[in-house]
């Protein structure tokens, strides 16, 4: 049996590999810290721009913001009270205008089962000028009616169709009546 014998005061180590594995890694960290550092620099810049223009916006709108202030005094003036009322009363006259009564009856008629008549209808602009249609329908029965108002629902045309009201037969309306109020999709 051979005993191996070690005479030198520090045996050898093997070192290497790991001061080598350290540097490399100590150099990849140190890479990126670098890169790190770069991309802070590079939001920073971009942050000031970011910020420069938000400044400039918000200026824009204080000096839109003044003008329209200035331009809403003199609109309020009591001289020109009167010519913005005349304004806004000819726009509402031209929106009104501006409902095809033709369009609004073909439309309907899509929907209109043949069992159903319209008794009065009055189409108006909204507050989100919209059209909307007020109208009373009659049918010798309350299905032809629901029929009616199922076909609304489904239409691509109407949307919020709501019946608030309606009356049996009498003797002197022998029909089925009800009263609906639909949102139009025509364009103004």
């Amino acid at each position: 049996m051979r005993i191996p014998i070690n005479l030198a005061s520090q045996p050898f180590r093997r070192d290497r590999p790991v001061l080598v594995g350290s540097f490399a890694v100590s150099v990849l960290l140190v890479g990126t810290v670098a890169l790190l550092i770069s991309l802070i620099l590079t939001d920073r810049g971009q942050q000031a721009d970011a910020r420069l223009d938000v400044a400039q916006l918000n200026s824009s709108l204080r000096q839109v913001s003044a003008e329209q202030a200035a331009l809403d005094a003199v609109l309020r003036r009591p001289e020109n009270a009167e010519v913005l009322e005349r304004t806004v009363f000819l726009n509402e006259l031209l929106y009104r205008k501006g409902i095809s009564w033709t369009k609004i009856f073909a439309d309907l008629g899509q929907a209109l089962p043949p069992n159903v008549r319209i008794m009065t209808i009055r189409p108006f602009v909204n507050k989100q000028n919209k059209v909307t249609v007020d109208m009373t329908v009659g049918a010798e029965t309350p299905a032809a009616v629901i029929e009616f108002l199922k076909a609304l629902e489904s239409s691509p045309l109407f949307e919020s169709v709501s019946a608030p009201s309606s009356l049996a037969p009498s003797q002197a309306e022998p029909l089925y009546r009800a009263r609906m109020t639909v949102n139009y999709a025509q364009k103004l």
